[in-house]
């Protein structure tokens, strides 16, 4: 009984002894911490451009140099271009019309008429009839009064509905750039001649990508995108170059002309013959009665 007691007694003092201990070492723990600093104040911050985040690569900013200056890569600042009206498209039946911004070559009118001249200034034999420009037999080329380089250039045509002849004498015509180099108007629809020769062929030099022609009688189109030659002390420094658009079709795409589409005998080619900068738009009188309508040209600066 008294070994009993003893042991008791002697567990509660263990106790007790280990219960301080532990309230002490709370404490200890708990002086250790101490309480969060108060956020010191700061003036308000500055507006600042933005800045990469760490880490990250700074934004880009690149320029490009342009006629108008120097302007940042999408930058509102930069000049626009100019507005203006497109034209429309025409039909069989209806003439459509040029561009806000195109200067009217033939329009239709006696009026546009006097744009053209024969190859010596006079006034052209080429007749119009029901607004439509028609080669007449033994009248020669004519030509515009205005001289064009570089250009955009719209011609409207139709090869004769009555068929006459083959190959070459089959509603021959065409149209020259700078007073020079011809897109060849011909009958091409099942018309067999030599391929540097026929519709939408550069002149014995670039044979077209397809062939986009029409019926005969029925009414075609030109659309020319023209980089003029350049000559300098009689030496060609730039050569011509051709984008041609025939119906819709793509059918000369970037040519550059190697030299001159002159005709020089049945197997040979011309070359370069050294002309202005600028030069007059010209159309053939080949002997067939082509007929021409809504001819508009944009003057191109390069």
């Amino acid at each position: 009984m008294r070994k009993v007691l003893v042991v008791t007694v002697g567990i509660a003092l263990l106790g007790l002894v280990t219960g301080c201990a532990t309230e002490e070492g709370s404490k200890t723990k708990q002086a250790k911490v101490k309480p969060a600093a108060a956020p010191a104040k700061t003036p308000a911050a500055k507006a600042e451009p933005a800045k990469a985040e760490p880490g990250k690569p700074k934004p880009v900013i690149q320029y490009v140099d342009t006629p108008s200056g120097r302007w940042m890569i999408h930058d509102e600042d930069r000049p626009a271009p100019p507005v203006i009206t497109p034209g429309t498209f025409s039909s069989t039946r209806r003439v459509g019309q040029p561009p806000s911004d195109a200067v009217v070559l033939f329009d239709g009118t006696e009026e546009s008429v006097k744009n053209w001249t024969d190859t010596k200034g006079n006034p052209s034999k080429w007749i119009v009839n029901e607004g439509v420009l028609e080669s007449v037999k033994g009248a020669g080329y004519i030509q515009t009064r205005q001289a064009f380089g570089s250009c955009q250039l719209h011609v409207e045509f139709a090869t004769p509905e009555k068929v006459e002849g083959t190959s070459q004498g089959r509603g021959n015509s065409g149209v020259f750039l700078q007073g020079e180099f011809e897109v060849q108007v011909l009958d091409s629809y099942e018309n067999k001649t030599y391929p540097d020769g026929q519709c939408a062929a550069l002149y014995g030099r670039s044979v077209p990508l397809v062939n986009a022609c029409r019926k005969p009688g029925e009414w075609q189109n030109y659309d020319i995108i023209y980089h003029s030659a350049i000559f300098k002390d009689g030496k060609i420094v730039r050569k011509p170059t051709f984008t041609v658009i025939q119906n819709g079709v793509l059918v000369q795409d970037h040519v550059t002309l190697e030299g001159g589409t002159q005709w020089n005998g049945p197997h040979a080619i011309s070359a370069f013959r050294p002309i202005p900068d600028k030069g007059p738009i010209q159309l053939q009188d080949h002997g067939n009665p082509v007929r021409y309508r809504n001819i508009w040209i944009r003057p191109l600066h390069d």
